[in-house]
């Protein structure tokens, strides 16, 4: 008889700790509606090439909360993106518009050319997709 309920213990103890692990690391849905707002204010600091490189930097930061809100762990965003590249339908385009950002934020007085700019912002916006920020078809 006890060696039943131990059984039945042990079973239920491994149901338990199983279901964690899964429900744990299963990325959660991202509220659309937030990014999509922080996008569009994003886009109309593009109108102005004075506003491009805060229109980089909003950017990276949104793309920077979307992978922590998916669960992808790390200490800096180089980290979470490396581990999210496989979910990533573009890695060269997101870490381009990555480093662009870096490079601007440490070089003040970085000239950013239009072709940049549109690179990475398209690079990071696709990432944002692939992360379910955006919904299907926007």
């Amino acid at each position: 008889m006890i060696e039943m309920i131990i059984i039945g213990a042990v079973a239920l103890f491994t149901v338990v700790v199983v279901a964690f692990i899964v429900l744990r690391r299963r990325p959660r849905k991202l509220k659309t509606n937030r990014f999509e707002e922080n996008w569009v204010e994003l886009q109309k600091m593009c109108a102005d090439k004075a506003t491009w490189p805060q229109a980089l930097i909003a950017a990276d930061k949104l793309l920077d909360e979307a992978l922590k809100k998916s669960r992808f762990t790390g200490k800096s965003m180089g980290e979470r993106l490396t581990k999210a590249q496989r979910k990533l339908t573009n890695n060269e385009a997101v870490w381009f518009g990555h480093k662009l950002r870096t490079k601007v934020e440490n070089e003040p007085d970085t000239k950013l050319k239009e072709s940049e700019i549109k690179q990475a912002l398209v690079g990071i916006r696709q990432a944002l997709k692939d992360l379910g920020a955006f919904p299907d078809g926007k």
